[in-house]
């Protein structure tokens, strides 16, 4: 019986594979390794940390990353910045251990992923609108 010498090679298509790869590598790397120098935000802008804007209506449609910077502008005489957890955020009553601003140009850099509440002290004006609730991306 006579062997058959047939002989079939099969050629990886190495080329679109090799873009591919690229492709998702260059794709991962930007998504992994994005890198952005961080925003310096003014709170308030032009009237800064004061009651006579909702610090909250501000914040919206803003999107803050890991690494940016809040600047707190204010009367250092009249009020304060605190940073509170969400109870003291809603109550408007800052929490035992909340951190508290009061430099009347503070600054405040956001880490990744955190929400951060941020009122004063003074009640009557966070629940006035002088507080913000931001979470950083």
């Amino acid at each position: 019986m006579a062997r058959s010498s047939a002989h079939v090679s099969y050629a990886a298509p190495t080329v679109p594979m090799a873009i591919i790869m690229t492709v998702l590598c260059l794709f991962l790397a930007n998504n992994v390794t994005h890198a952005r120098t961080p925003a310096t935000y003014i709170v308030g802008d032009e009237y800064g940390w004061d009651a006579i804007i909702l610090m909250d209506t501000w914040a919206k449609g803003k999107t803050f990353y890991a690494g940016d910077i809040l600047e707190f502008k204010y009367d250092l005489y009249s009020s304060n910045v605190m940073v509170v957890n969400r109870t003291g955020y809603e109550t408007c009553i800052p929490n035992e251990n909340a951190e508290e601003h009061r430099t009347g140009d503070d600054r405040i850099q956001l880490p990744y992923g955190l929400s951060y509440y941020i009122g004063t002290a003074d009640a009557a004006d966070c629940s006035a609108g002088l507080k913000m609730a931001i979470k950083a991306n």
